[in-house]
């Protein structure tokens, strides 16, 4: 009975951020159209875009390999179970004991791996830019989160989601500035590898500009949705990631009773929504960098992320 409940609780914790996850971007486009003043689509915009998509047929270049096909269903499903493993509603789920931030951040590495092979793979000039873009912005992003996790698990003494959350929600960590300069290092990072304002605009095609956009311009039908709701998961699981390492109360250990879960559920659904919000705030009152400038930004990020690994190794309080 017990096995029972602990599989079906790890597949509520995976339905549960599959079906989020388009409405967390249903809601950031909404409350920017809001403080734009306009309307702006509807919450529910996304699931039927993804609906849509599905049921139209594929259009493959007639150069298209193998690989191209595949890639959409490599990258959901890659970026779907790394969004899965991050406590959400409870820690210490079935799966936990592989929720490690290094695995995690393997899985997204490989994802973005082969989005930049699918953007070549046709040949076309749009693709190839945005996956050399994409790459550049790889170079920078992953050791800048890679610092990131250092740090935290120098504290936490740990890389495993479930200890490090039970820990940093604990009396024993108290204010650090180690802790604040990962944060803002993971934010920052977070913003480039999702193709957010500053780093690139997600509403707008703009051949010359766009990194995200420019290797899925060859997908349509079934593959497009595939690599949208993929783009929609990782979203999430850094909205999620945030909330776990430094905002991990609320989320209920697995072995307790339904209306504590219950509670820790709603507790995820506002700390989403807040992240939501300020999101999109965020991203309607500063304007996009040039390309030439996102080395510096992600580069703030990697000094950032050192310093805290730093400060941590060095004085061991900080």
């Amino acid at each position: 009975m017990t096995a029972l409940r602990d599989f079906l609780l790890q597949g509520a914790q995976m339905l549960l951020v599959l079906l989020l996850a388009p409405l967390l971007t249903g809601f950031v486009r909404k409350v920017k159209a809001r403080l734009l003043r306009r309307r702006g689509p509807p919450l529910l915009q996304p699931y039927r875009d993804l609906v849509r998509l599905m049921r139209k047929d594929v259009v493959l270049a007639h150069n298209a390999s193998w690989l191209f096909r595949v890639i959409p269903y490599l990258m959901f499903a890659g970026t779907w179970v790394a969004a899965s493993l991050v406590p959400t509603f409870g820690s210490g789920l079935l799966f936990s004991w592989t929720a490690d931030l290094i695995a995690i951040i393997a899985l997204l590495g490989s994802a973005r791996f082969f989005q930049a092979l699918a953007g070549m793979d046709v040949g076309t000039a749009f693709g190839g830019i945005g996956s050399s873009r994409e790459v550049m912005i790889a170079t920078l992003a992953e050791p800048a989160i890679l610092m990131t996790v250092f740090s935290v698990a120098m504290i936490a003494g740990s890389t495993q989601l479930s200890y490090v959350a039970e820990f940093m929600g604990s009396d024993a960590v108290g204010l650090r500035v180690s802790l604040g300069m990962a944060f803002v290092a993971l934010i920052i990072v977070a913003l480039a590898e999702n193709a957010r304002i500053p780093v690139d605009n997600p509403a707008t095609h703009l051949e010359l500009t766009m990194v995200h956009e420019a290797m899925v311009l060859e997908y349509s039908g079934r593959h497009l949705a595939l690599v949208d709701l993929s783009s929609q998961l990782k979203l999430l699981l850094y909205v999620s990631l945030i909330a776990c390492v430094f905002l991990p109360w609320g989320a209920a250990p697995a072995e307790v009773g339904p209306e504590r879960l219950a509670f820790g559920a709603l507790l995820y659904l506002g700390k989403l929504t807040v992240f939501g919000f300020l999101l999109a705030l965020f991203e309607t009152s500063i304007a996009k960098m040039r390309v030439f400038r996102i080395p510096d930004f992600l580069g703030a990020a990697l000094m950032l992320a050192l310093l805290a690994t730093l400060l941590r190794f060095v004085s061991g309080g900080m």
